[in-house]
């Protein structure tokens, strides 16, 4: 079985976190994994303008995604 690369787990991870975001009217766009493994995302519709915005992304993305893929160092949003 070919080992799958780093963007690929990630995001696959990502696909299953997302209904949690659609289920409040939001979602998320995936930019780039850069060489730092930080994971760079757009936070949209209801989660774009959220206040609770910062803590869904840190709190509630990156810990998921750091179980899901270890290697990944922190999930940033890009404007």
């Amino acid at each position: 079985m070919e080992e799958q690369t780093l963007e690929t787990r990630v995001k696959e991870a990502l696909e299953k976190f997302r209904p949690y975001l659609q289920s409040e009217g939001g979602d998320m766009e995936y930019i780039c994994t850069d060489a730092d493994n930080k994971v760079h995302v757009r936070l949209v519709g209801a989660c774009g303008s959220c206040p609770m915005a910062t803590m869904t992304l840190k709190m509630g993305i990156e810990e998921y995604l750091k179980d899901a893929v270890p290697e990944v160092s922190e999930v940033v949003q890009d404007a």
